[in-house]
């Protein structure tokens, strides 16, 4: 709309100082004919904005004038915690929102104030996705962001671990979680008592309705989130390895991404030959097993015996591939 294009200029201008006809036109997505339009429409209605001419020239406000027109709509307002995080912002539909809501932000400030706050958007960037991996590929994050705002039941077709791998369920979303790149919605359904944590990549199709659900009074993402952290680390470990670790891998363990084995070296004792004898957490013999081999004889089982076994199953098993072997 005209109206919200022309409160915009207005803000940048007095947000930024100076801005030329071709900086406003790629701001507001627009050609530089309806820029010029618009300047126009503004010095009609009264705003005392004149035009610099030459290489440094550009629109400005004349010096001392600010506008009021700073009062957020209900969307900015619900988007100000994602002004900073443009990334998560864009992936809950909500960009256009924090970019609106930051404007009307900086626009409210003095001139110090705006200074500061740029240097600070200048010098920090948020960064979530972890290294070597990008982010979940979530084409329903944004529709499911609207029925958490609005309290509606969504039919989703979810992918899980477990057969059957696809099912079909009908989820009240309570809130959403973005935790090292990945989102996560927390959620009750219809038929199961209790919450339960759905990654959103794996929503293969969802479709919003127009029935509302009751949130629950006394639910709080934050604890729920904290707790739920705690009951799955407390299931997902089911027993210990005690294990040496030769001080060539103990020296490269910062560099890896294994935080289990980094607490347990931590934790452990250097004994007289230089190697670490350190507990370690385990999943499953499985997991264990695939979680160390790739270490080769930098790191030696010592218990339990089925672990070993399993290691040395696996180690046989490359050595069968690739003893001898010149390729075909």
């Amino acid at each position: 709309m005209r109206s919200s294009r022309l409160v915009s200029i207005l803000l940048l201008l007095q947000a930024r100082g100076r801005l030329t006809a071709q900086e406003l036109a790629d701001e507001l997505e627009v050609s530089l004919r309806t820029v010029y339009r618009d300047m126009d429409a503004l010095s009609t209605a009264g705003v005392p904005v004149y035009a610099e001419q030459g290489r440094a020239g550009g629109y400005r406000l004349v010096d001392g004038y600010r506008t009021r027109l700073t009062g957020l709509t209900d969307g900015e307002a619900r988007s100000l915690f994602l002004v900073g995080l443009p990334g998560a912002a864009r992936a809950l539909g909500l960009e256009g929102d924090a970019a609106a809501a930051e404007l009307k932000l900086l626009a409210a400030l003095g001139g110090d104030q705006r200074a500061r706050a740029g240097r600070l958007r200048e010098r920090f960037h948020v960064d979530l996705p972890g290294w070597y991996r990008d982010a979940d590929d979530t084409p329903h994050l944004a529709a499911l962001a609207e029925a958490v705002l609005g309290d509606r039941w969504v039919s989703v077709t979810y992918r899980r671990w477990e057969a059957p791998r696809e099912v079909e369920r009908t989820l009240a979303p309570y809130g959403l979680v973005l935790k090292n790149g990945t989102w996560y919605a927390v959620a009750a359904t219809r038929d199961r008592d209790g919450t339960r944590t759905y990654r959103v990549s794996n929503i293969l199709a969802l479709q919003p309705t127009s029935e509302a659900f009751k949130r629950p009074s006394d639910f709080d993402l934050a604890d729920h989130w904290t707790r739920h952290l705690a009951a799955f680390d407390a299931r997902r470990i089911t027993g210990t390895a005690t294990i040496r670790i030769a001080p060539t891998l103990v020296r490269r363990l910062s560099d890896f991404g294994d935080p289990e084995l980094r607490r347990a070296a931590a934790g452990g004792a250097v004994g007289d030959d230089g190697w670490t004898r350190a507990v370690l957490n385990i999943e499953s013999v499985d997991h264990a097993a695939r979680q160390l081999i790739g270490h080769g004889t930098e790191v030696e089982v010592v218990d339990p015996p089925e672990l070993r076994a399993e290691l040395g199953r696996r180690g046989a098993s490359l050595v069968e591939t690739y003893a001898g072997a010149h390729g075909t």
